[in-house]
């Protein structure tokens, strides 16, 4: 009698009010991990190069210039992939978009294994092709989890999908360390995630994304899946008018200050960090002396220190808002790259002004795309991300290639005036500031379920 009451009681709950008050299943935690598993490949990958190039720059003789080029164009591929997976994943599914960017990234980071001596032209661009992989993969994950999961824990399991990123750079980290010079094998591990494709197999197309196509019956029967319940046991569906083809002009008209919020925002911040990603470890080798060894082991902490402030913003955001959380990351990760700035006298203190900022304005994207998606509704929360991200993400393009021109012209190693992370490092202090106070800006979305937003 009671399992008959319980089912009762179930049916009478809406499907998404079923979700909120359950706990989360084995099938939620699959998708969570999945988006996981992908995200920290993004960084593995983008960390990668950054180790390649260090080793590059004297086994290829690269210029600051040169070696600029090739972490820019990564950049240039993330803007072309954010925008144009972002618009694909409202036509054609969260999942089928994440599909592609796995088989993009993988493809073309094979494709560089084998490239000769010298080719640093022809790595420049196959690294726009593995840039436009990668750059798909967080703007469609994030959707993806935050579809399927409760509101009320909407900012820190979505969260999730950014907050261990940065294992990507402690496992390129221990590449580093244990492979050593060898470039083409450091490469040749970025061809690793083609196994996600599997795992992908196992999991459904997103519910929402399924309404706003009109797929009502293939919605309950995802969410059944999501809460391992009969699909007769979902309740009823929310009124979610048909989406028939996502327009650019809707996002325009109707959306534009949120998307002018998630693009000034993600530049702001992605140009406070970004530089450390992919400049990191030839400063601290080049300018300042350490030896490979020591950088990779150095990163390692690095890795753990954007962990522990990714995991912080994404539990916060649920607590304080999302707003002031990143209002108080933005205002710390500046005050890092000003003590970078004027402060630099040796390598450790550079270092400790690095473990600031990507804690802070790196740990921040714990929770920033995840907000940036909670701006726009279901039917254009992937275009609008992917746009908003993908215009925020030319920082990927300008904030190397600042660096690059700064460090010079000639041959990199022995060569990097220490004068330059002066100039560099109070623009991104700056460039942290705005993006801060930017997102005060931005609709607060804490506690939000996504059809009100």
């Amino acid at each position: 009698m009671s399992n008959a009451n319980d089912a009762a009681q179930t049916r009478s709950l809406t499907a998404y009010e079923q979700i909120d008050s359950r706990p989360l299943s084995g099938h939620q935690k699959s998708i969570i991990g999945l988006v996981i598993a992908g995200n920290i490949s993004e960084f593995f990958d983008m960390f990668l190069v950054g180790f390649v190039v260090s080793l590059l720059t004297s086994a290829w003789q690269l210029t600051g210039m040169e070696a600029g080029v090739i972490l820019a164009c990564s950049g240039l591929g993330t803007v072309i992939g954010s925008i144009m997976w972002g618009r694909l994943a409202d036509r054609f599914g969260r999942k089928h978009a994440f599909q592609w960017c796995v088989i993009c990234f993988v493809v073309f980071t094979i494709l560089s294994v084998f490239l000769p001596d010298r080719a640093w032209v022809l790595l420049a661009l196959l690294r726009v092709g593995v840039g436009i992989g990668v750059g798909g993969l967080n703007i469609t994950s994030i959707p993806y989890v935050q579809e399927f999961v409760p509101t009320k824990h909407r900012g820190m399991l979505s969260g999730l999908a950014s907050v261990f990123i940065p294992l990507g750079l402690l496992l390129g980290s221990v590449a580093q360390s244990a492979i050593g010079e060898h470039w083409r094998i450091l490469l040749a591990l970025g061809a690793v995630p083609v196994l996600l494709l599997i795992w992908l197999h196992a999991v459904p197309e997103s519910p929402r994304f399924y309404q706003t196509k009109g797929q009502d019956d293939k919605a309950r029967e995802a969410l059944a899946w999501a809460m391992e319940i009969p699909v007769d046991q979902v309740g009823a569906l929310p009124v979610v008018e048909r989406q028939q083809k996502v327009s650019y002009s809707v996002l325009f008209s109707r959306h534009l200050k949120s998307l002018l919020i998630v693009s000034i925002g993600s530049f702001c911040f992605i140009m406070g960090s970004f530089a450390i990603q992919s400049w990191g470890q030839t400063l601290m080798k080049d300018a300042f002396g350490f030896s490979t060894q020591m950088v990779a082991y150095l990163f390692m902490g690095v890795s753990v220190a954007d962990c522990i402030g990714r995991f912080g913003s994404a539990w916060l955001a649920d607590v304080i808002g999302r707003r002031w959380t990143m209002f108080i990351f933005g205002i710390i990760g500046a005050a890092g790259c000003f003590y970078a700035a004027f402060f630099h006298d040796s390598g450790w203190q550079f270092y400790i002004a690095v473990l600031v900022i990507m804690t802070f304005a790196d740990g921040v994207f714990g929770i920033l795309n995840a907000f940036g998606g909670e701006q726009f509704p279901n039917d254009v929360r992937s275009t609008g991300l992917g746009l908003g991200y993908g215009i925020g993400a030319t920082a990927k393009i300008i904030g190397p290639a600042f660096m690059g021109i700064l460090v010079g012209g000639d041959f990199v190693s022995q060569n990097i005036d220490i004068t330059v992370i002066t100039t560099a490092f109070t623009f991104f202090g700056v460039c942290l500031i705005i993006g801060a106070i930017t997102y005060l800006f931005a609709q607060e979305t804490k506690g939000k379920d996504l059809e009100s937003l």
